[in-house]
């Protein structure tokens, strides 16, 4: 019996020193895609904003835009939800991290899934996300390239760039301000 009460110290003893250990150790800097994924985050909410294309695009210049960002999967993906405002059409783009990479997948109304992979730029303003492939045809076009640039807390631009059939490349400015 005395055996077990001085075995029972002493794992006693080596386990709180080890918990002292790991509480005092120097902490984990958080990766680029953890740092980039905590900016998405901070957008959540809805915004509200306009629309600007280049080449000009009628049907879009001018139109109210309504976005909504939230967490979901217990804080594991990030849904960007963007909609004309008296339209029922809108496109979901879904935002993970794969290990160190940060994803961007777009579940887009031209009937495809292009997926991305993001970049922080070094004042850590700026998320630029570079295509990496496309699933689902490309009969209609698909969209090539993402960049989200943040003003300040209540304020982001969002360009799209979608390459149209024949390969002619439309730009999508969204000037949106957060909703109180």
């Amino acid at each position: 019996m005395k055996f077990f009460r001085i075995a029972l110290s002493i794992g006693l003893i080596s386990l709180s020193s080890l918990a002292f250990a790991q509480s005092t150790a120097t902490p984990i800097a958080p990766t680029e895609a953890q740092k980039s994924y905590d900016i998405l985050k901070s957008l959540a909410g809805t915004w509200l904003g306009t629309v600007k294309t280049d080449p000009s695009q009628l049907e879009f210049d001018g139109n109210t835009i309504q976005t909504t960002i939230h967490v979901t999967s217990s804080g594991n993906a990030i849904v960007h939800e963007m909609k004309a405002t008296g339209s029922t059409l809108g496109d979901i783009s879904i935002f993970d991290k794969d290990e160190d990479r940060l994803m961007l997948t777009h579940f887009c109304d031209a009937a495809n899934r292009p997926r991305f992979v993001g970049k922080l730029s070094p004042d850590g303003k700026t998320l630029e996300f570079d295509f990496l492939d496309v699933a689902g045809g490309t009969k209609y076009g698909y969209l090539q390239h993402v960049v989200f640039t943040i003003i300040d807390a209540e304020h982001h631009t969002e360009d799209w760039t979608y390459l149209a059939p024949g390969g002619k490349s439309v730009k999508g400015h969204m000037d949106l301000r957060l909703l109180k």
